[in-house]
């Protein structure tokens, strides 16, 4: 019997035919593909998970700024303000993948999910769902494998470089594997995590990657904690019922396709978008005299 799989089609299959949480599929997948025990799969999950955890401390804690001096200490700005538009949990959310990212900014110890440049948007929105609902690590344990079998799938049938499919394919990606990591820590249907990614990804399709000075810290830090806001956007509309039209495996052919047909002047290269306004190029130009 294998659990190997290509496609969410193929892990909501396997889901189904096993009587099996989704999340579980992808530790036997992982089991099976690795050789090693479920003890040490779960094992090195929560090694990675605890690194969620204290980069979302360190990077709102830590107030300095960066070499480039674009970014540090934002997360920290959030941590003091009371939120007067946003949930607990929706602020929370915001402010740890602000964090996350800052403390990538900084050359901290973070988790690269899918990527350094995106790897805000997972921790943050898992551990702010955690604090605030009062969940354990099995919740935690959960969500990571759901988000770890989503970002297989995306990156097997698409891509997660935004030098390849625009940052669609970095934050987009990236919120995409939250949404279903959310839904799994809350033990939600397999539908619901498959409509969660769906309502994700097609709402980022398009997005460009523009970094200011070739860094990852503007527009990337900031857009990190408005990706984890729209990850739970998403996962909130799935576990309501609302379900996507577009069925999620053609939604991320359909952004692999997109991503693809990008000018490279929007894929990575700080030759277009918000790198070559005036603002831009002169920071740039500054940057390139430190």
């Amino acid at each position: 019997m294998s659990y190997l799989y290509e496609t969410l089609a193929d892990l909501a299959h396997l889901s189904d035919t096993h009587n099996l949480p989704m999340w579980e599929v992808v530790i036997r997948a992982e089991m099976e593909a690795s050789g090693q025990t479920r003890e040490a799969i779960e094992k090195e999950a929560l090694r990675r998970i605890q690194i969620f955890k204290d980069s979302a401390t360190n990077g709102g804690e830590d107030r300095k700024r960066t070499v480039s001096g674009m970014s540090g200490g934002q997360a920290h700005i959030l941590l003091k303000h009371t939120p007067r538009l946003m949930s607990p949990v929706a602020y929370k959310a915001l402010t740890y993948a602000v964090a996350v990212n800052e403390a990538n900014a900084k050359m901290f110890r973070v988790v690269a999910c899918p990527t350094a440049g995106s790897c805000g948007v997972m921790p943050g929105t898992m551990c702010a769902v955690a604090e605030e609902l009062q969940l354990d690590d099995e919740a935690m344990l959960r969500g990571f494998f759901m988000g770890a079998g989503i970002g297989n799938v995306i990156t097997n049938q698409a891509c997660v470089a935004g030098a390849v499919g625009g940052c669609q394919a970095e934050v987009g990606s990236a919120a995409a594997m939250a949404a279903g990591a959310v839904v799994a820590m809350l033990e939600g249907y397999t539908k619901e995590v498959i409509n969660a990614v769906a309502l994700c990804l097609k709402n980022v399709l398009g997005l460009v990657c523009d970094p200011i000075g070739g860094l990852v810290e503007v527009p990337c830090v900031k857009r990190n904690g408005i990706y984890a806001v729209h990850a739970l956007s998403a996962a909130e509309m799935a576990m309501a019922g609302l379900i996507s039209q577009i069925p999620v495996d053609e939604v991320i052919e359909a952004m692999d396709r997109i991503g693809r047909a990008l000018p490279s002047t929007l894929r990575e290269t700080s030759e277009g978008g918000l790198a070559t306004t005036e603002t831009g190029r002169r920071i740039a130009k500054q940057l390139a005299e430190m």
